[in-house]
């Protein structure tokens, strides 16, 4: 068995997510030691019970992991492990990452410059036309779309990206083995070609309400900020919204017609302090530094990552950074900058080549 089997056994072996395997990691080593540990040793770690430890004793090793790799492979997929460097950088740093990522298509290096768009299932013609309208005019300015690909306004949102020629993401809440809603098959083929859809689940895993709103921290973890284009009070986007505040993200809403039912999950997200959007220069301007970067984010790289221009803001953190890694909460104090700028800054750095983040958030001078 390699490692990678066992972490893929690990991974679809249920109670186990990333603090548990975590916790084992550092009590074993590895993912190949974990599957061989006695009951005894894997109950003495902190978390882990008998029920846990039967688990990991019977019903990892039950797995049919030679199937679960020969259907992705048939179906395009990548299956990436967190130890990967092809996994996004910016989802390790969220509460609970997955340990491994199912991929159809590719994820780029500058989809770290992403916004997700996200909404009502039922939605009226507004909500569809600007969420497409919007999708399209950030894609064409170098964002990423990141959504959920159900019906309604995440639909919309992909179609307005691929109708520019932009790039977009769609993350499912099922497995990659299956399509949902049957609807958006068609959609489901064009995606891959501009960007990639992306699941935690195992391939063959169905829609279930349950796997939704833990989906909905991938999304928003893959973008800078959200942006909600009506929602109800009981809507998912909501949720997707919740995440992207505990992950330190910028929430944007679209306001709408006071007597819709689908306004007022963005009118109750205004009163709390998210974002009122107009037109797209309203986000550009709220996350600060990439608004003078979107133009030169997907330049040729050059042996010299150096002589790419900067602007003010970036240039005031690259000069507080040495060889000598200095944490994010130093740089946000000596920046003087909101904190949303700092971390947003940092991200175009890391693009460019001039920044490297290493553990525990520190950042040097590549």
């Amino acid at each position: 068995m390699t490692e990678f089997e066992a972490l893929l056994r690990l991974h679809m072996t249920r109670g186990i997510g990333t603090k548990t395997y975590q916790a084992l990691i550092e009590r074993f080593g590895s993912s190949e030691a974990i599957l061989g540990a006695p009951r005894a040793e894997l109950e003495a770690v902190q978390g882990i019970g008998p029920k846990l430890a039967t688990a990991v004793i019977e019903t990892s090793r039950n797995i049919d992991i030679a199937s679960e790799i020969n259907l992705a492979k048939e179906k395009n997929v990548q299956i990436i492990p967190c130890t990967s460097d092809q996994y996004p950088k910016h989802l390790k740093t969220i509460y609970d990452p997955p340990l491994v990522l199912y991929v159809k298509g590719n994820i780029l290096e500058t989809d770290i410059i992403a916004l997700a768009i996200v909404g009502a299932r039922r939605c009226t013609y507004y909500g569809l036309s600007q969420a497409e309208r919007f999708s399209r005019l950030l894609a064409q300015k170098g964002f990423c779309i990141v959504s959920g690909m159900a019906r309604g306004i995440d639909a919309a949102a992909h179609r307005g990206a691929i109708n520019s020629n932009g790039r977009t993401i769609a993350v499912l809440g099922c497995g990659l083995g299956v399509i949902y809603p049957r609807e958006n098959i068609e959609l489901a083929e064009q995606i891959p070609q501009h960007g990639a859809i992306v699941s935690e689940l195992p391939m063959n895993t169905p829609p279930d309400f349950r796997n939704f709103p833990p989906r909905n921290r991938l999304i928003s973890g893959l973008s800078l900020g959200v942006l909600v284009v009506e929602s109800s009070l009981n809507s998912g986007s909501l949720i997707t919204a919740q995440w992207a505040l505990e992950q330190g993200k910028e929430v944007f809403a679209i306001p709408g017609n006071i007597d819709n039912i689908y306004s007022r999950g963005t009118h109750k997200l205004i009163k709390e302090g998210a974002k009122l959007v107009e037109d797209i220069t309203d986000i550009i301007q709220e996350l600060g530094p990439v608004a003078e970067t979107l133009n030169t984010c997907d330049a040729p790289a050059t042996n010299d990552p150096r002589s790419l221009s900067l602007n003010s803001q970036e240039k005031k953190i690259f000069s507080l950074l040495s060889s000598s890694p200095k944490d994010i909460d130093e740089i946000i104090q000596l920046a003087g900058l909101p904190t949303s700028v700092v971390t947003s800054t940092l991200m175009i750095l890391e693009i460019k080549k001039l920044v490297k983040q290493l553990s525990g958030k520190r950042f040097v001078k590549s």
